[in-house]
Parts: structure tokens; C-alpha cells; sequence
């Protein structure tokens, strides 16, 4: 294979990632200037991409969004597939029992902030509720499931993450102290859930518990996530204990046993 393929195929891999960034549609001119090249070249790309159905053309706006094959490739992932079988029951369960959406996500430390990308979600019934599409990526360190998650980490990769990169701030709830940051961190692993509250944005809370696999690793966060008002309306101890509930079901399903773990 040559250089120029190589470096084309490495482009088409860097187009597709890049609408993990947008949050939906893209369109020729943001996508060339997100990845530094030129239109005619992006152009290409995404006709190719279309024929493949790896990407698809809005008819009415010309832009462009990530296609069905995608979201087929990423269902035929063994662990993420496992995890969807374990968490649907589950999640339908949590969403009769709160009213509120609720949602798998696994942590992505790859990036330079670590983030937490929803693989599962099952939407609210109110009128009023959040809208996060499964594949969204979040903050990890403003947001419940973000903080199990890193939580839960081997010592020296929760250290990484923590400092790595300064941590941003979205709000003046954020926490970007490291220092304090570890002390949450702390808490949420005494107490075994964690909250965020209009940390990432302001009128949302959430609440998150973790999921283990069969060796007892922490592999994914279950969570819920309501407008603020209703959030509070709730005692934060009742909620609390059906995520703890609900993330031990779907832990069980995966194959953990509390008993059999020393």
C-alpha cells in the first residue's frame, strides 16, 4: 500500500472522528477547517464515505452526519455489545422507576480531558427532559458518570487524568482543582455513587453509580439526568440507592458476583 493511500485512509479516519466534535451535522467548510484541509479534498472523502454508508447527506441542508454502518459497527463490538444486552432491561426498569432518562457511559482516557461517551440511553417520558444522543461524549470530571468512572481508576491513571491537562471549566459549579477533585473522587468511591449538580450545565443534575464486570472492574456508570428542579425534588438518598440498585443489576447480568470477589 502506498504513502498516498495510507495517508488517505488516515484522513478518512480522521473525517469520521472529527463528528464526534460537532454533535451532529458538519458541513464541507467546518469540516476542512477542523482537519486542515482543503474542500476538494474533503469533498471526496465524504462522496466516498456516503456511497459506503459510513456517513449521510441531509437532502434538505447538504450536511453531512455519521451513517447507519457506523452505528452497526458499533453495536458488533463483543464488550459493547455484552454491555448493551446486560444495561437494556436494566435502563427501561430506571426510567419507570424515576421518570427521568437514563443512560450507560464508558470512559474514553484517550483524549487529552478525558471524556465519557454514552453507549446506551432510554429518554424521559416528560415533555421537559435532556436531549444526549447515544455516541455523545461528555467531560468526565463534570458529570456523574465521569466521576465514577475516574474514580474507580488505577491510582496512576486517575493521577493522569487529573493533570494531564488543565481541566476546563463550563460553569462556576465545575470542579478543576485537582485537589478537590481527588477529594470527590474519594467520596464517590466511599459512598459508591457520585452526583453532579449544574457542573457541566446550568438546570441539570445527575446521578451515577457504577457497572463491573465479572472480575469486579469498574467498566462503564449508570446514570439518570433531569432539568434541576425536578432533580431536587427527589431526596438525593432515594435516587442514590436506585442507581447503586440498578448498577449492581446490570454488574450481575455481566457476570459479577460480590460474593466471589475477595
Amino acid at each position: 500500500m502506498s504513502d498516498a493511500t495510507l495517508s488517505t485512509v488516515g484522513n478518512a479516519a480522521r473525517l469520521l472522528k472529527a463528528f464526534l466534535e460537532t454533535g451532529g451535522e458538519a458541513g464541507v467548510s467546518e469540516l476542512a477547517r477542523r482537519l486542515g484541509l482543503g474542500k476538494s479534498t474533503v469533498h471526496r472523502l465524504l462522496t466516498t464515505l456516503v456511497a459506503e454508508g459510513l456517513l449521510e447527506q441531509d437532502p434538505h441542508t447538504g450536511g453531512y452526519r455519521l451513517g447507519l454502518v457506523v452505528f452497526e459497527l458499533g453495536h458488533a463490538v463483543p464488550a459493547h455489545r455484552q454491555l448493551h444486552a446486560a444495561a437494556g432491561p436494566v435502563l427501561a426498569h430506571l426510567r419507570e422507576q424515576t421518570g427521568e432518562s437514563s443512560q450507560v457511559g464508558i470512559l474514553d482516557p484517550s483524549t487529552q480531558v478525558p471524556e465519557v461517551v454514552y453507549v446506551d440511553r432510554l429518554e424521559s417520558a416528560y415533555s421537559l427532559r435532556l436531549f444526549t444522543e447515544t455516541g455523545r461524549r461528555v467531560p468526565a470530571h463534570a458529570t456523574s458518570s465521569g466521576k465514577v468512572l475516574l474514580a474507580h481508576l488505577p491510582e496512576p491513571e486517575r493521577e493522569k487524568a487529573l493533570t494531564a491537562a488543565p481541566l476546563p471549566r463550563y460553569t462556576t459549579h465545575t470542579i478543576v482543582d485537582p485537589d478537590a477533585l481527588r477529594a470527590q473522587l474519594d467520596l464517590v468511591r466511599e459512598r459508591g455513587w457520585a452526583d453532579a449538580v449544574n457542573e457541566r450545565e446550568i438546570g441539570v443534575g445527575s446521578i451515577a453509580a457504577p457497572i463491573r464486570d465479572a472480575s469486579g472492574e469498574v467498566v462503564a456508570a449508570v446514570s439518570i439526568g433531569a432539568p434541576i428542579a425536578r432533580f431536587r425534588a427527589a431526596p438525593r438518598a432515594t435516587l442514590a440507592a436506585a442507581l447503586v440498585e440498578a448498577g449492581e443489576a446490570v454488574s450481575r447480568r455481566l457476570g459479577w458476583n460480590p460474593e466471589a470477589i475477595p
